[in-house]
């Protein structure tokens, strides 16, 4: 009996992650069919020819490099802001850290859409033009909680005697920084950092509320959005699509296998 309910277990998992995993599947095997504009099952045949016609395609090049550009302006103000709060907030106590703390988290746990009508509202206030720029200021909301969660985690498990113990041998407040606490925080911003390039880089709801109207502010995933609603060549949309799966999976996979040893992994903090 515990065996057969075991198996039924396993049976179920795989079903579920059958159920998960199955439309990018779909994503992967339409990438390679002969057909331009259709999506009949099973693909009349297959072909690699859609990965020479996207790289020379000219209207992908400039949203990947925004996209690329963003996400990496996004992940450094993440890692600088974030690191500061989960060293205030490690580092002190005081009344209402914890009420603190659930605003830092607050923009990760709201929907999407409410983040995106909030900052549409706020933007025009700072006299802002919506551009490349807003669109880091989006996507900064997010990703300094990602950092957030990992520095705090590490720096909560971090003994304060290791501080202590470096003051007292002469160390100053830069030198603690670099030999004793950098040391021990790197890996879990290193991991922080990589998730939040790969959120950013293919976040499509908080993009559409913050960016211009231009095709300048148009990321990859606005660009991927635009080419479903007036298809040209869907197989292109989706060799694009499988170049934002590699891009934001193995980023999401160094951080899991940089912090799984320890109790303060990026997946289980989102």
């Amino acid at each position: 009996m515990p065996f057969n309910a075991s198996r039924r277990l396993k049976v179920a998992a795989a079903a579920g992650l059958a159920f998960l995993h199955l439309p990018i599947v779909l994503i992967f095997l339409y990438a390679f069919t002969t057909e331009e504009r259709s999506f009949a099952f099973p693909p009349p045949g297959l072909t690699a020819q859609w990965f020479a016609v996207a790289w020379a395609r000219s209207d992908i090049w400039p949203p990947l490099i925004l996209s690329l550009q963003v996400a990496c302006v996004s992940t450094g103000v993440a890692l600088i802001l974030g690191t500061l709060i989960s060293a205030a907030m490690a580092g002190a106590k005081f009344w209402g850290r914890e009420s603190l703390s659930l605003l830092v988290v607050l923009p990760i746990a709201l929907p999407g859409v409410v983040t995106g009508i909030a900052l549409r509202s706020a933007i025009p206030m700072l006299h802002l033009d919506f551009s490349w720029i807003t669109i880091v200021l989006g996507h900064a909301t997010f990703c300094i909680v990602i950092v957030y969660n990992n520095a705090v985690a590490r720096l909560r498990r971090l003994s304060g005697a290791i501080l202590e113990a470096s003051a007292d041998l002469g160390a100053n407040a830069f030198q603690t920084f670099r030999h004793v606490l950098l040391p021990n925080l790197g890996t879990a911003l290193l991991a922080g950092g990589m998730l939040a390039f790969a959120l950013s880089f293919d976040e499509v709801i908080v993009t559409t509320f913050t960016a211009g109207t231009g095709a300048a502010s148009k990321t990859l995933p606005i660009w991927m959005l635009d080419e479903l609603i007036r298809p040209r060549q869907r197989p292109v949309t989706n060799v694009v699509a499988i170049v934002v799966f590699a891009t934001t999976f193995l980023p999401i996979l160094a951080a899991y296998y940089l912090t799984r040893d320890t109790s303060d992994s990026p997946i289980a903090s989102k």
